[in-house]
């Protein structure tokens, strides 16, 4: 079933959206962008003359009660971007009296989904070396699919749209869809072009196709990085990966970040690109600092600032940016590209002195996008580095999900995606 093609009227629909967004101390929403993301599948189940009934987590409460990641406190903020006074449930498996009393045109928040250990299916307070255990993860799951039923039993119809679970495998995610027909469930706008966007990049390839790949770890990204040797021209590796690949051929990094048990794996990676005719893109020199504070993003007083050779870095200096030769590789790398797909940043990019390799491929990519190119950027980090330089309306597409975005340019199935279009 299509979003687009259903009529609500009359009907109470459960939404999955992902209202999991940043607080202050005070529990005021810093960032708005993942409720104003939700609002065409919600405004469309209103418009149509259904009831709707929200359902999200919101941080990481393991399945305790915790007044701090509590869902009343952005009722105001969904009532203001919606249009209607939302009302809210304050506990999500008990809302039956909250939503019996919802009329047509009206919403419901239910409380924070992760209240609850059944939404996440994990066992808590044991460990998983304990023998227990096993037992305890097999009662959870017959658990979590009765809060789910329970979920379920809420409305009428099921609407999938929270893109950054959809790699989660959670009771409201792809638990709750068998209790619907498979004409009571569907994605929700934003779900649509989720999946569509990454179709493109992945199966609708316009060529060529450059890849960037930023951020600390090889090892985190090796699975996505194997997976598009497969598919790209180019692979750009830039950020603290620089430092391993470095390193593998000997370099000296100074006190730069390095996977010392992973040179192995960059040399594969090299391997694996020539075999694929891939052109490999890595930093040849970077932007280092004497003294660099990760807590707060700064340089510390009387640090000291300089280019070396990313090969050559002395000690006592950490490489935190790519330098200005590398910001003109990377760029032009990009130039000429039809696919373009950006994750994870060039380096320390929060800070004002590192952010030169960042704004260099962010550019680059606009410039591209301006050319005809489809530019998708998925990442918290990426996403940040495009709001920082003012590029949003200069890409093709900013994805909501991080680890569901990479799951699925790995390869991997979406359990959230699955559920709906099995």
């Amino acid at each position: 079933m299509k979003i687009e093609d259903f009529n609500f009227a009359g009907k109470k629909a459960i939404v999955r959206v992902d209202f999991n967004v940043p607080l202050d101390e005070n529990g005021h929403v810093t960032d708005d962008t993942r409720i104003r993301g939700a609002l065409p599948t919600l405004k469309k189940v209103l418009s149509d003359g259904g009831s709707l009934i929200m359902m999200s987590h919101m941080g990481k409460p393991k399945g305790k009660v915790n007044p701090k990641l509590s869902l009343s406190q952005i009722v105001k903020n969904v009532s203001e971007a919606l249009g209607v006074d939302v009302k809210f449930a304050p506990d999500c498996a008990n809302a039956d009296k909250e939503v019996a009393g919802l009329k047509t045109g009206e919403a419901l928040l239910l409380e924070n989904l992760r209240f609850y250990a059944e939404e996440e299916g994990k066992p808590v307070g044991i460990d998983k070396e304990d023998p227990a255990y096993a037992q305890a993860k097999a009662e959870m799951k017959d658990k979590q699919k009765e809060f789910a039923k329970k979920l379920a039993s809420y409305a009428d119809c099921y609407v999938m749209d929270a893109f950054g679970t959809a790699h989660r495998k959670h009771a409201s995610t792809a638990v709750i869809d068998e209790f619907f027909s498979k004409d009571n469930k569907m994605l929700g706008y934003l779900m649509e072009k989720e999946v569509h966007a990454v179709d493109n990049v992945l199966k609708d390839i316009k060529r060529p196709f450059v890849a960037i790949m930023g951020g600390s770890k090889v090892s985190s990204k090796i699975g996505i990085i194997e997976n598009l040797l497969g598919k790209v021209d180019k692979l750009i590796l830039c950020g603290g990966m620089t430092y391993t690949f470095s390193k593998a051929h000997g370099g000296e990094i100074g006190d730069s970040i390095v996977e010392l048990d992973k040179l192995d794996v960059a040399l594969n990676v090299e391997k694996m690109a020539k075999e694929n005719g891939v052109e490999l893109v890595l930093a040849t020199d970077s932007v280092c600092c004497t003294g660099y504070d990760f807590k707060t993003f700064s340089v510390k007083d009387g640090a000291q600032v300089k280019v070396f050779p990313s090969n050559a870095i002395e000690n006592g200096w950490d490489g935190l940016d790519a330098g200005p030769d590398s910001r003109a590789k990377f760029a032009a790398a990009i130039e000429g590209a039809k696919t373009i797909l950006w994750n994870g940043p060039a380096g320390c990019f929060e800070c004002d002195e590192f952010t030169a390799g960042s704004r260099a491929i962010g550019e680059a990519i606009a410039k591209a996008t301006a050319e005809g190119a489809f530019s998708l950027i998925g990442g918290g980090d990426s996403v940040a580095c495009v709001n920082k330089f003012g590029l949003a309306d200069k890409v093709s597409y900013i994805s909501t999900g991080g680890g569901a975005l990479l799951e699925a340019i790995e390869g991997k199935e979406l359990p959230g995606v699955a559920a709906i279009e099995k």
